[in-house]
């Protein structure tokens, strides 16, 4: 691997770090505000990790498609997804507690549906970001495993940070609209620096 590529891989892990930390920033706090209309308990832990899961796994199948069929468009796609992320996030401690009151004469179920398709959105554009990253990347190397491994382990690593961060210092100082904010407002950096350094070539 050569200086350049080495240098991109560095940006975009450093970026992927950023997006896994992000991630579970939302997944936290989502949780924490879906204690309102489901309480502590299993109900709404179970929910928040099916949403994730589904909509990761979901994203993943379809990036890799995407990334394939606009080879020269990744760059632009994955910034109109980290801003869609972004922007749902902004709002999605009022979607959260607004549908829980639009439906809070609703059985269990019906809450329980509902509030799993509108997190179905934001989860599958986060599903999305590995595999167009990865496709990105991969027209610079050869060495396929290694750049999705590298990328894959940064945005483990962030996640898991996301979380510690989380439980144990965002909430003792932030509010739980703010913590949210704060993660969507990471997810709009990551639009425009990713834009800035890699996405004014394509833009024509």
């Amino acid at each position: 691997m050569n200086q350049k590529q080495q240098q991109v891989l560095a940006n975009l892990a450093a970026i992927f770090f950023i997006s896994g930390f992000s991630a579970l920033v939302y997944q936290v706090s989502w949780q924490r505000l879906l204690f309102t209309g489901f309480g502590v308990d299993l109900t709404s832990i179970t929910l928040i990790i099916s949403v994730f899961m589904m909509g990761l796994g979901i994203g993943a199948f379809f990036g890799g498609r995407i990334a394939d069929k606009f080879p020269q468009k990744i760059i632009l796609i994955f910034c109109l997804v980290e801003l869609f992320i972004g922007v749902f996030g902004l709002v999605s401690h009022y979607l959260i507690l607004g549908l829980q009151s639009v439906l809070i004469q609703a059985s269990l179920p019906i809450l329980s549906v509902f509030t799993f398709l509108l997190l179905l959105f934001p989860t599958f554009l986060m599903g999305l970001t590995l595999p167009l990253l990865t496709g990105y990347f991969n027209q610079f190397i050869d060495n396929i495993g290694q750049s999705i491994g590298t990328l894959y382990f940064y945005n483990t690593l962030g996640a898991a940070v996301g979380s510690l961060a989380t439980g144990f210092i965002l909430f003792n100082y932030l509010t739980l609209s703010q913590t949210i904010q704060m993660a969507a407002v990471f997810n709009l950096m990551i639009a425009g620096l990713i834009f800035m350094l890699y996405g004014r070539n394509y833009a024509l």
